[in-house]
């Protein structure tokens, strides 16, 4: 296959982006489902759905922590396969995606062993109580036995988007979350498994998933591909590679640390009712949020490949266009949100006294949400021209300095209680948000216009390629 197919530097930039962020868009909402759709069914189970809720909510932590593990070689791998592509170094770029899934692989087990040997004081030590902690153990002992499969459907997904199949990378997610939505009630409801029934119906899907992806990058049509050849690892490959995903590592890293915190105080100040009316906001929250991951994933093969090949000026009209975008989709889901609240709730649990508790707590939770875009679109821009300091410096900035300090502070000042829990999330996205594109702004834009003003003067002079 020709080395110059899903050439990022020609045609139409909006229409690069879209092509590669809208199937993963769909992707990223379609992803959400697997663990969405457990909540969903989980929230109706007969006698015990608020229980079996919170106990999931519990386990959350642990799932996100999973996912950051994925992302941190997959979400480092690819932006550095897209710009090796730009750069035409192809054999490196499999080197690279080599390296990356090994470690997946390495990672994925010792975690597996990890989370069995101290799923008690873990789960104790994320907000469990003694009634919910049965529900969160039943689910977390399932799930993290799949924690493999779940590494690599989400993180060599990365490589095949990276390379500009973003169709494809969106077929992959959605075969295993069609699975889940079918197996799913058959678990819980049919075969009476409960909570343990979801987490099954999660990890069997997920294996389809992975085995749906190395088929692929082992297939004809990869331009890069997965060879065995290329998973020996060298030390200074994948110190690349991790330095490139701390970000999106540290990003999920401290969601899962945020989790925790806040589970903590809301069990402190309110009890299992409102660790599970923040399982039902988280998850409100991971619908809308997803997609604005999807819009930036998908501009970061744009943005390193042009990047790589020199094309600064079609790297600045990518960032101006993921800006617009993300934050019009963040107003509109925080004017939803705020006037329908009951709506989005009741996707989740219909128990009249969670509801009550969680229409206020939501408004406080999303206000300013729009915000929030600003954090993606800065560090989707840093990560995507492989400023990996920067991104992973905004990651800690806004999450560990700003909303754990908030999550211990507010709910003890002027008697906000379980509210202060809520209020932090808004107060850190408007600060770390505001942060995070302001030095984007200031330190990229410069290098940009310098090298787009060097490229037009080359080609003036008839010395560019």
């Amino acid at each position: 296959m020709s080395p110059k197919q899903n050439d990022f530097s020609k045609g139409s930039v909006v229409k690069n982006i879209l092509g590669m962020a809208v199937p993963m868009t769909v992707a990223q909402i379609i992803n959400v489902l697997y663990n969405v759709v457990d909540r969903i069914y989980i929230g109706y189970i007969p006698d015990h759905a608020t229980l079996s809720l919170t106990g999931l909510g519990v386990c959350l932590p642990v799932i996100t922590i999973v996912m950051a593990f994925a992302n941190l070689f997959g979400m480092g791998g690819a932006p550095l396969c897209s710009i090796e592509r730009g750069r035409g170094r192809n054999d490196e770029a499999e080197l690279i995606m080599g390296n990356s899934f090994v470690m997946m692989l390495i990672v994925g087990v010792i975690l597996t062993v990890a989370c069995l040997t101290f799923r008690r004081p873990l789960l104790y030590l994320f907000g469990a109580s003694d009634v919910t902690f049965p529900y969160a153990e039943s689910y977390m002992s399932i799930y993290i036995l799949g924690s493999v499969f779940v590494m690599t459907g989400l993180g060599m997904n990365a490589f095949i988007n990276s390379q500009g199949f973003g169709r494809v990378g969106m077929m992959t997610v959605l075969l295993g979350a069609v699975c889940n939505i079918i197996l799913d009630p058959v678990f819980i409801f049919v075969f009476g498994m409960d909570i343990q029934g979801a987490a099954l119906a999660t990890v069997l899907s997920q294996f389809l998933s992975a085995a749906w992806i190395i088929r692929f990058l082992t297939g004809d049509r990869a331009i890069l591909k997965l060879r065995f050849s290329a998973m020996r690892l060298k030390k200074t490959r994948v110190m690349r590679i991790i330095a490139m995903g701390t970000s999106t590592f540290v990003a999920g890293f401290t969601n899962s640390l945020v989790a925790v915190v806040c589970n903590v105080m809301l069990q402190g100040y309110g009890g299992d009712l409102y660790v599970g009316v923040m399982t039902v906001l988280h998850s409100v929250r991971e619908i809308a949020e997803n997609t604005v991951k999807g819009l930036t994933n998908g501009a970061q093969p744009v943005l390193g490949y042009n990047y790589g090949a020199g094309e600064y000026g079609r790297v600045k009209q990518a960032i101006r266009f993921i800006s617009i975008v993300t934050i019009s989709f963040t107003v509109v889901a925080w004017i939803l949100i705020s006037a329908f609240p009951v709506f989005f709730i009741h996707i989740f649990n219909r128990d009249p006294e969670l509801v009550t508790a969680a229409i206020p707590a939501i408004r406080v939770y999303f206000f300013g949400f729009c915000m929030m875009s600003l954090q993606y679109s800065g560090q989707a821009s840093f990560v995507g021209l492989g400023k990996a300091k920067q991104a992973t410096f905004f990651s800690i900035f806004r999450k560990v300095v700003i909303v754990v300090p908030l999550t211990l502070l507010l709910p003890r000042i002027a008697g906000l209680g379980v509210m202060g829990v809520f209020a932090a999330e808004p107060v850190s996205n408007l600060i770390g948000g505001t942060a995070c594109y302001g030095t984007m702004i200031r330190t990229l834009w410069p290098e940009l216009s310098a090298g787009e003003k060097k490229r037009k003067e080359r080609s003036s002079d008839g010395t560019d390629e």
